[in-house]
């Protein structure tokens, strides 16, 4: 009865199709491109609810920038800049730097806004990812419930990630306006001009980090200090893959902030219906396989990655890779074995009869059943040990004895030669 209970469009919306506390996690695909597509295709409607859901915490740092932009359009065209059009104007005789000022004082401002505004998109964000790695977990389950689990369980992750952007942003933004008043006023110009870009290229480098933190976060359990080391470890090590996958993720942003005109217009619609979720689908699908590759042991033994061993010892880690190279021979000896035929198997028509329930039936019969079942598996057993020295058995699994004998006498024989020239480790000096 209860399986074919009729449930209403807004508890499909927040149920998914189980109520278990949490999805277990799929199998992992061999593509991970086709993955972002079927999922793209196929959940795109709800891709739009959590992208709707996710703008509204990103409501104040929109308003944000758009205060900002507006404040910086009215003070250009009035005070000092349209001195001597009009009564009242004072006469300014040297404006020279007074627009590059302006801006560091709006900026001062409106980019220190931007912190506690990220800390509320903190909380869509958290929510929103949850919410779509579960969909790449599960390659299809939604359930919007998620979104306020997310929240409770990646917030201070991702809080963590958006603050150190936030404010690395905050104190860039004011260098290069610095910066840009000195070189206006002609001095030191080559020193602040090394100032800015030095400036935003850490910006430019901090927006990965920040990423795999938000990936980190969502995915796995971590401190606030282990979190950033993990994140710069991924982002240096597959450094090219990430800026590649961060471009495609984040266009839709950069569209909507640094184009203007009909183009803008395009980036800040892509963004308001699905552009901010298909930044996390495409960016989690992409992180989703740097865990599978490096951080899932029983993924990285797959991949031919190295196990992470517990002492730094150089030794030590070039017998883990031996044993990683070897591994998917040595499965492939003893897999090729057949279980059915290596060993007897009681025939069905010669095993003791299953005593069969009548329509009513009483402890006693419950009892026969036991009973005939144990000897089922008690005749299954004597019948193993009675055939177990048949020549077809043996001389079977003597063939797969000999290649795994022959396998182990291969390795034993390159670590013997690796052996001949002990290292010492770890001395004291």
């Amino acid at each position: 009865m209860a399986s074919n209970e009729h449930k209403g469009l807004i508890a499909r919306c927040l149920d998914g199709k189980a109520r278990t506390e949490d999805y277990s996690r799929g199998g992992r695909p061999e593509n991970r491109f086709g993955l972002f597509w079927s999922l793209f295709k196929s959940k795109f409607g709800k891709l739009v609810l959590a992208n709707l859901t996710m703008v509204l915490t990103l409501i104040p740092l929109v308003l944000v920038v758009y205060f900002r932009n507006t404040m910086v359009g009215a003070q250009g065209m009035s005070a000092i800049f349209g001195s001597g059009l009009g009564v009242g104007y004072p006469v300014v005789p040297d404006i020279t730097g007074q627009a590059e000022l302006l801006v560091y004082r709006i900026d001062l401002f409106f980019y220190a806004m931007m912190i506690p505004a990220s800390a509320i998109a903190a909380l869509g964000i958290a929510g929103g990812g949850y919410l779509i790695r579960n969909l790449i977990w599960t390659q299809g389950v939604f359930a919007m419930k998620d979104f306020l689990r997310g929240i409770k369980r990646s917030f201070w992750c991702v809080l963590e990630a958006l603050l150190i952007f936030s404010t690395v942003l905050f104190l860039a933004r004011l260098a290069g306006n610095y910066a840009d008043y000195e070189i206006t006023m002609g001095n030191q110009v080559s020193a602040f001009i090394a100032l800015k870009v030095f400036a935003y290229l850490f910006v430019a480098l901090i927006i990965p980090v920040c990423l795999w933190m938000i990936s980190l976060g969502i995915g796995y359990k971590n401190g606030p200090f282990s979190l950033f080391r993990n994140a710069v470890v991924m982002a240096v090590g597959t450094f090219p893959q990430t800026i590649l996958f961060a471009a495609l993720a984040t266009w839709p942003f950069f569209l909507a902030v640094f184009v203007t005109g009909f183009f803008q217009i395009i980036g800040l619609f892509l963004l308001t219906f699905f552009g901010v979720s298909y930044c996390l689908l495409v960016w989690l699908d992409y992180t989703q396989w740097g865990f599978d590759k490096f951080v899932d042991s029983d993924a990285g033994v797959a991949a031919g990655a190295v196990p992470n061993v517990a002492a730094n010892n150089g030794t030590q880690k070039a017998i883990a890779k031996k044993k990683s190279k070897q591994e998917p021979k040595r499965v492939v000896v003893v897999h090729r074995r057949s279980k059915l035929l290596s060993r007897p198997v009681q025939p069905m028509d010669e095993a003791a009869p299953v005593y069969e329930l009548p329509q009513v039936f009483s402890r006693e019969d419950l009892a026969k059943l036991s009973e005939s079942k144990a000897n089922i598996s008690g005749g299954a057993i004597e019948y193993e040990k009675e055939h177990r020295g048949d020549a077809r058995y043996v001389e079977y699994n003597k063939q797969f004895d000999e290649r795994e004998r022959a396998f182990e006498q291969s390795g034993d024989k390159k670590k013997k030669k690796a052996a001949k020239r002990p290292k010492m480790l770890n001395q004291r000096k």
